[in-house]
């Protein structure tokens, strides 16, 4: 038999191979994994931070948490990354959503410290900063996390009014303190008075 097979990708063989490359302590090294493109999964992850595949939700929590876990981002595009596979992914917003968060300290001093759908724990700052996009016909905010290597969680709604209830003014703009750094939410000379 002469050239190779090609193998259509699944989300049953990434697990496997996930799981064959054994358990370490900590994420797996993405950013060192370059492997060819092996074609697009029938993957999906919707705003609210649900994984589907082939169109029906994963129901099991801890195989999105190993997918979660082996998520890269390139330019606009997502993939699943192995040390031998590549497979490109759908991503609606962003690949995570930032579920509940505390606040250590006050003022300058304060730490925000989100928890996130897939079980990520990340203290904005300097390193992991907070942003917030308005939609452009509504003014609607969608406030975010950075996570981790260009992956971002979608702060809910629920947390982001929490947030607003502790946010100050700083220099023309209301926001937020996190990890000695101001990250702005929207001009104070916009919001109600």
């Amino acid at each position: 038999m002469s050239g190779q097979n090609a193998v259509t990708p699944s989300a049953e063989g990434i697990a496997a191979s996930v799981r064959a490359a054994g358990k370490s302590r900590g994420l797996p090294p993405v950013h060192l994994w370059n492997p060819e493109f092996c074609g697009d999964l029938d993957m999906r992850i919707a705003r609210d931070g649900t994984w589907f595949y082939l169109g029906t939700p994963i129901g099991r929590p801890e195989l999105v948490r190993l997918f979660s876990t082996i998520l890269k981002k390139e330019g606009d595009d997502y993939f699943l990354v192995t040390p031998v596979e590549k497979v490109g992914i759908t991503v609606d917003d962003a690949p995570f959503v930032a579920v509940d968060f505390e606040a250590t300290g006050e003022g300058r001093d304060q730490v925000l410290t989100f928890a996130t759908n897939v079980g990520d724990k990340v203290s904005a700052g300097a390193d992991a900063p907070l942003r917030v996009e308005r939609d452009a016909e509504t003014g609607e905010p969608s406030p975010y996390v950075l996570v981790r290597a260009n992956l971002e969680a979608l702060i809910d709604r629920k947390s982001f009014y929490r947030l607003v209830e502790i946010g100050e003014h700083h220099d023309g703009w209301f926001g937020l303190w996190s990890g000695g750094d101001f990250f702005p939410v929207i001009p104070s000379k916009e919001l109600p008075t």
